[in-house]
């Protein structure tokens, strides 16, 4: 913990300021796989501007530390999502976005695998279909309190689903024909 004194001076440890810039610098390489990549396609894009949170895409597997499967992951593409994790230096995270990469969505069949979490072990899972890029902000804020809580030697709580932020609420008035 970093303590301030009064003429200005902060003391931390090297512990500390590590973990403070791993979880405020994180680097995705994205697998976008269907729908789910548009949604994580805006979430970088002007309006939502991940660029200020720190979160930069990168290209290449070797320059990320978070990979985000953002879509349907299909048994043909498994062996090539488990070679660009493999790639990612240590540490690294995972988080899947919407129902298809996390529990296989509405096609349970032979081809489809069903959640991604069987061939890579996933951190932070983002409900929806398609998520919108608020659920997917919210994810990257859920893995940077996985992040420091890992640092303080803290069990993470996982938040229910219910908690994750919507585009858009219900209407709660009547309608004028009553219903």
């Amino acid at each position: 913990m970093a303590v301030k004194h009064n003429n200005g001076i902060i003391l931390t440890t090297v512990e500390e300021v590590l973990s403070w810039g791993r979880r405020n610098s994180l680097w995705p390489a994205s697998v976008g796989l269907a729908c789910c990549a548009i949604e994580m396609m805006h979430t970088a894009a002007s309006r939502f501007d991940t660029d200020r949170l720190g979160i930069i895409f990168r290209g290449s597997p070797r320059q990320s530390d978070v990979l985000i499967v953002a879509g349907t992951v299909v048994n043909k593409v498994a062996p090539m999502l488990k070679l660009i994790y493999d790639q990612m230096p240590d540490p690294k995270w995972v988080i899947s976005m919407g129902g298809c990469s996390s529990a296989g969505g509405p096609f349970p069949t032979y081809a489809t695998l069903q959640g991604v979490d069987r061939i890579i072990p996933v951190d932070v899972y983002v409900p929806g279909c398609p998520p919108t890029p608020q659920a997917l902000l919210w994810g990257i804020m859920e893995l940077q309190k996985k992040i420091k809580a890992k640092k303080e030697g803290k069990v993470w709580e996982e938040i229910p689903v219910k908690e994750v932020p919507t585009a858009s609420q219900p209407i709660k008035e009547k309608s004028p024909l009553g219903f």
